[in-house]
């Protein structure tokens, strides 16, 4: 794994190259903040070891709001000699995933790292659907056929969700219309028919195998199945 080390001490940032190195991670090292930004806007990180307390005016916390500000979500385990509740709170609510306090066990440090990156994976995992060469980024609301970029408007990417998650499985009309219409009843619109239609034509256009298949006198399905 590769890790970003934050911290101005050199006797701390030594312990911890030294020791991640060894353990067999690569390691970037960072003396203060500005420093820590350049490396974080030009490369990606498993997780960063930020250090609470930095020369300059941008300390720890600075940092890890402006990189939650710009929606980065990489792992950060914050180092301090800080160690009042207030102080812990501070540091997890500006977007800290964990909250270490020197010194601090080397086997601790690692066990805490796995957990806060093993963490951020699970919930990345639950915010992407895929099927096929189909993937869709619950967070980003970016939808890909393959290398295709597919735009869909709001109503459309809510139906393709619903969709995705019951895939290999046949949706009726009535479902769609409880879930994606909030109607209760077939009000004896083509409202399902149409965004059915032109969901088709964007997933599938060009595609080898067509996913929206539509069931007669059942519904709809979604399916990988050739």
């Amino acid at each position: 794994m590769k890790f970003l080390v934050v911290e101005d001490n050199d006797r701390a940032a030594q312990f911890l190259r030294k020791n991640l190195s060894d353990a067999g991670h690569a390691i970037d090292h960072a003396y203060n903040g500005p420093d820590a930004i350049a490396h974080i806007s030009s490369k990606t990180y498993d997780a960063i070891i930020m250090d609470r307390m930095l020369p300059d005016e941008v300390d720890g916390v600075n940092i890890i709001l402006a990189l939650r500000n710009q929606g980065n979500k990489t792992p950060i385990l914050i180092l301090s000699a800080l160690s009042e509740v207030d102080d812990r709170i501070l540091g997890l609510k500006s977007g800290g995933d964990d909250y270490l306090v020197k010194p601090f066990s080397f086997d601790e440090l690692m066990a805490r790292l796995d957990a806060i990156i093993r963490r951020t994976h699970d919930n990345q995992q639950e915010n992407i659907l895929s099927l096929g060469d189909l993937q869709m980024n619950l967070l980003s609301h970016k939808v890909m056929r393959g290398d295709k970029i597919i735009v869909l408007q709001p109503r459309e990417f809510k139906l393709l969700e619903y969709l995705m998650r019951h895939s290999n499985q046949v949706v009726t009309r009535a479902m769609l219309l409880e879930n994606i219409w909030d109607y209760h009843f077939d009000p004896q619109t083509n409202v399902i028919d149409v965004h059915i239609s032109k969901l088709r034509q964007k997933i599938d256009a060009n595609a080898k195998v067509q996913l929206l298949r539509t069931i007669r006198n059942a519904g709809y399905m979604l399916s990988n199945d050739v």
